[in-house]
């Protein structure tokens, strides 16, 4: 009887850790894809015109995103996650002054809000079946990050320019991600 318990719990144990596993594959193909559609979206709107070029700001990317390959799997669906929810609050705002076409920048918000739900799903997983805690420093650094981008936007009053430079660092963000999506790979 205990024998019996025991390889149900064993087979439980693996079923999970695969379904797991199936989740980071899925995720990872699903986080490419948006990735790609959200630069293409990003790439639609006007790039940097030569007189905004005096605008232009390093907001200091942090180190850990530079290098996500030191991640794991958890602390790279955790770091995603954050830097999708920044983005789609930056985009949320005034961009009344750059004369970007509307649809684009809601189909941007769109994109970027079901990657949200679905990291969220994923990291909910996580969450319940593992304790980590190694991404309290990186969300801590990306979020002062994202802060400095927040705070020149309101500097420069949403500006056009601004807001040209800020796309320009989004778009980068999305290479940033790209990276570490590849660390869900098996």
């Amino acid at each position: 009887m205990i024998d019996r318990c025991i390889l149900q719990i064993a087979l439980l144990l693996c079923f999970s850790t695969t379904a797991l596993s199936v989740n980071y594959n899925l995720l990872r193909y699903q986080q490419r894809s948006s990735n790609l559609a959200c630069k293409n979206l990003l790439r639609q709107m006007p790039g940097i015109p030569q007189y905004c070029l005096k605008d232009r700001m390093d907001f200091d990317v942090p180190e850990e995103i530079k290098q996500p390959q030191q991640f794991q799997k958890e602390d790279a669906v955790l770091v995603i996650y954050e830097m999708l929810q920044q983005i789609f609050g930056i985009f949320r705002r005034d961009f009344s002054s750059t004369g970007w076409n509307k649809a684009i920048i809601e189909d941007l918000l769109v994109e970027i809000d079901v990657r949200i739900d679905h990291v969220e799903t994923i990291l909910a997983e996580i969450m319940k079946e593992k304790n980590f805690t190694r991404g309290d420093m990186t969300i801590l650094h990306l979020r002062m990050y994202y802060l400095k981008i927040v705070q020149y936007l309101k500097s420069k009053e949403y500006s056009g320019c601004a807001w040209t430079v800020v796309q320009a660092e989004i778009l980068r963000n999305f290479s940033f991600l790209n990276s570490l999506t590849e660390c869900l790979q098996d």
